[in-house]
């Protein structure tokens, strides 16, 4: 006789990564609105602008619409499905004996996919009712005081989990070195910027002077302590990797720092847009364009890296489609969807905004395309992914009576 198992069955903190994922892929398909569609009046698109653009465009337009409102729906119904499934999982971990090991090993950091994933779906939610809700608009400035509660309730509790986390590590000396070969604990520092961003928006979006200052003091703190711990982060894990190795399931997370740039680029982004319209500072077009490039090189730089250190242990064929694939292969989804995101700003905020190529030109779609081929990469990885850990069946023999 035999009995069938998913992958999925044996939960693990990282599975919170499909839902991030996820809800990544649907901010993508958001962002070809907040691109391609003119929104006067207010600095993101409407179900209104839309609208618009539906009755007066071309096909190609409405073809875009189309493919925009589908990938938003899907990936923003996947990323509640996986969350819904995770905190689940989540909670029936915590009542066994394995929580607590993680929790006092260098792994406790993978326990910050939990905050990290909350703040996604806030920031999903909001992209989802801008693209779905009509009005909307017209009752944002009372939604925006509730998003930062929300965000602040995330916030409070990503740095009750850092405080807890670096007391084991250094205070009771659960830190092992020679397993901390990757970039892992850089993972409170993405959490964290994943707040700070979200809590950002209502200093580039409301017209409350109130709001959006309170926003701005608030996503400041939120940027100032994800850079630093950040920062040790990447020593730490460069230095254990120099001394003791890879740590080869976390492979993936050595390019956790294209997500983390990504969401502290647009939190900056949003802040000087709060700071302009609020506050009296005026810059040059060319400072978006210094910090995005800058921001863009640093990604380009650790997806070089990561990458080659993923082909040199033969990641893929060990951790992601082998015998017993590893739930920490979600973690290379996160990177390439960082990567089209600010790929997508860097086109439009940078290039276009300090008129170095034409907004719809042939460059402007040409260096486009590489930003939408990277989008559809991870839709393939995430799809491919899912099939392997949730529905693909593995045979486990079970001994005779």
């Amino acid at each position: 006789m035999s009995t069938f198992t998913r992958p999925a069955d044996t939960w693990s903190p990282p599975y919170f990564l499909a839902a991030l994922g996820a809800g990544g892929l649907a901010v993508t398909f958001f962002l070809w609105l907040y691109m391609w569609v003119p929104h006067p009046g207010q600095p993101v698109p409407i179900f209104e602008d839309v609208v618009r653009l539906w009755g007066n465009g071309n096909p190609v337009q409405q073809a875009m619409i189309v493919g925009a409102y589908l990938g938003l729906a899907f990936f923003a119904g996947l990323h509640v499905k996986h969350l819904i499934w995770n905190l689940g999982r989540y909670a029936a971990f915590k009542r066994t004996p394995a929580f607590a090991k993680v929790q006092n090993s260098n792994a406790g950091a993978s326990l910050f996919s939990l905050p990290l994933t909350l703040a996604m779906t806030i920031n999903v939610g909001f992209s989802v009712g801008l693209a779905f809700v009509p009005g909307l608009w017209g009752v944002v400035e009372y939604l925006f005081p509730l998003a930062l509660i929300a965000f602040a309730a995330v916030g409070i509790m990503t740095l009750r989990m850092m405080g807890a986390h670096l007391a084991r590590m250094s205070v009771a000396g659960a830190f092992d070195m020679t397993k901390a070969g990757s970039f892992l604990q850089i993972q409170p520092a993405f959490a964290l910027g994943m707040v700070g961003v979200g809590m950002a928006a209502p200093a580039a979006m409301s017209t409350s002077a109130t709001t959006a200052g309170i926003a701005l003091i608030l996503s400041t703190l939120l940027l100032v302590i994800s850079v630093i711990w950040a920062v040790i982060g990447v020593v730490l894990g460069l230095a254990a990797k120099l001394q003791h190795g890879s740590d080869a399931d976390q492979i993936p997370s050595l390019m956790i720092i294209v997500p983390v740039t990504t969401v502290l680029g647009i939190l900056l982004l949003r802040q000087n847009h709060g700071l302009h319209v609020h506050f009296g500072v005026h810059g040059a077009p060319g400072d978006d364009l210094w910090m995005l490039t800058a921001l863009l090189a640093l990604q380009i730089a650790f997806l070089g890296f990561g990458w080659s250190v993923l082909k040199h242990h033969d990641y893929a064929s060990r951790f992601m489609w082998g015998a017993k694939p590893s739930a920490s292969a979600y973690g290379l989804i996160c990177p390439g969807v960082a990567f089209s995101v600010l790929l997508q700003f860097w086109i439009n905020s940078a290039l276009v905004g300090a008129g170095l190529i034409a907004e719809f030109s042939v460059a402007y779609w040409a260096l486009t395309s590489v930003s939408v081929l990277a989008q559809f990469a991870m839709v393939v990885l995430l799809l491919a992914l899912n099939r392997r850990h949730f529905s693909a069946m593995q045979a486990t023999a079970v001994p005779a009576e």
